[in-house]
């Protein structure tokens, strides 16, 4: 395994376990940053959230999306951030898949069919990546 893959690997491994990330998108030309949940199913990434939540229609009118996880091991903090783009998903499959997988989301809807159930497929397209026991972060390209 080269480099490359086993730092991909490890940063895979954060996401396990619904992190709680901040989420930046853009209105007009004003950043908006949120905490969210990230749910990560099979290298994929998602957040849930109500279909007319601000962030939903900020993300269709630009998918530009920056997620950011604070990481601590010990004493030792770092950052791991990842520049992403954002799809609504439409697929019944997928968002059935999302909804059984997450363990808040009976909190807030009635099924994976609700109308104000909305899931978000995010893509990244690179990682920065300041490791806990680092002071410089490493880019990481997809």
């Amino acid at each position: 395994m080269n480099e490359k893959s086993a730092e991909l690997r490890r940063i895979w491994n954060y996401f396990d376990g619904e992190p709680n990330v901040f989420l930046a998108t853009v209105e007009g030309d004003q950043p908006r940053v949120r905490p969210v949940t990230l749910v990560h199913l099979r290298e994929n990434l998602y957040i849930t959230t109500g279909s007319d939540n601000a962030k939903v229609k900020q993300m269709e009118r630009n998918p530009k999306t920056e997620l950011c996880l604070l990481l601590e091991e010990g004493e030792r903090k770092g950052t791991l951030r990842a520049e992403c783009t954002a799809q609504i998903v439409k697929d019944k499959k997928v968002k059935t898949d999302v909804f059984r997988n997450i363990s808040f989301a009976k909190e807030f809807w009635e099924g994976p069919e609700d109308p104000s159930y909305t899931v978000i497929k995010l893509r990244p397209a690179a990682f920065e990546y300041m490791k806990p026991e680092s002071t410089e972060a490493t880019r990481i390209e997809m």
